[in-house]
């Protein structure tokens, strides 16, 4: 081989390195771009399907940084869920979910934990286990307020309870703030000893158990009241994802 033509192939050497690694570029992003078409669709369909919910729930499904090196480690860093309109576990509302470290071929989550968005309706509900007297709710941050009627010295007496609502070791916590009988303002801690039983009870702080209307694997973490919403924190059991008996509805102490 004479010097011109090593001379020859030496300059078209990083040509050829070039070219290959141009290649192996677009393969790689041809890999991921499929990636970003296939993971999500995935994952909304095994959500879907777990849940029990409708096949055309309404779903969005993001799955953030480079999803290749997650494929071949079979363990997507972030998934992030959100839904305008879901039913769960009897509530409905808007939901947004954030789970990590998801196993792509079934197993424990690392951690999922989101809000859940309920209207005054819904919120109403959730009052069922109280012993508050309920025929209409208003929300109005920070705080909710249910009207309704007590039996107070053998007579109907119209009652307007304002609470702010929270959350307690998993149960809705109702801490009042302020009363009204018959339709004047009275003050909570000098009605507290003048009427009994059922009634003084609104006075105080009430722990409302709601665990039989969430999946088992979900446990309320918070809730505050924002605008015309309330807004519940929530945090999921890595185990729902391989524990049947997670998703189904959790149980209340017998009364």
């Amino acid at each position: 081989m004479t010097r011109a033509q090593t001379a020859r192939r030496r300059a078209r050497w990083p040509w050829v390195v070039l070219v290959v690694a141009l290649v192996l570029a677009g393969l790689v992003v041809a890999g991921e771009l499929a990636a970003r078409a296939i993971v999500p669709s995935t994952v909304r369909s095994l959500v879907i399907s777990n849940l029990d919910l409708p096949a055309d729930q309404q779903l969005d499904v993001q799955t953030p940084g480079v999803l290749l090196p997650q494929l071949i480690s079979g363990t997507l860093d972030e998934v992030r869920l959100a839904s305008d309109d879901v039913t769960i576990g009897g509530i409905t509302g808007s939901a947004r979910v954030t789970a990590t470290d998801v196993p792509i071929t079934g197993g424990e989550l690392g951690t999922a934990e989101g809000t859940v968005s309920i209207d005054q309706d819904e919120f109403g509900s959730l009052l069922e286990n109280s012993e508050l007297p309920i025929t209409r709710i208003a929300l109005a941050a920070p705080n909710a307020t249910v009207e309704g009627e007590l039996e107070l010295f053998g007579r109907q007496i119209p009652v307007g309870l304002t609470v702010t609502p929270a959350a307690e070791d998993g149960d809705l916590l109702l801490a009042p703030v302020s009363l009204m009988l018959n339709g004047a303002q009275v003050d909570l801690g000098a009605v507290a000893g003048m009427i009994g039983g059922a009634a003084e009870s609104i006075t105080q702080p009430q722990r409302v158990c709601i665990a039989d209307r969430l999946p088992a694997g979900i446990t309320l973490t918070g809730l505050r009241i924002e605008g015309t919403r309330a807004v519940a924190d929530i945090s999921a059991d890595g185990r729902i994802t391989v524990d049947q008996a997670l998703l189904e509805n959790g149980t209340c102490p017998s009364p």
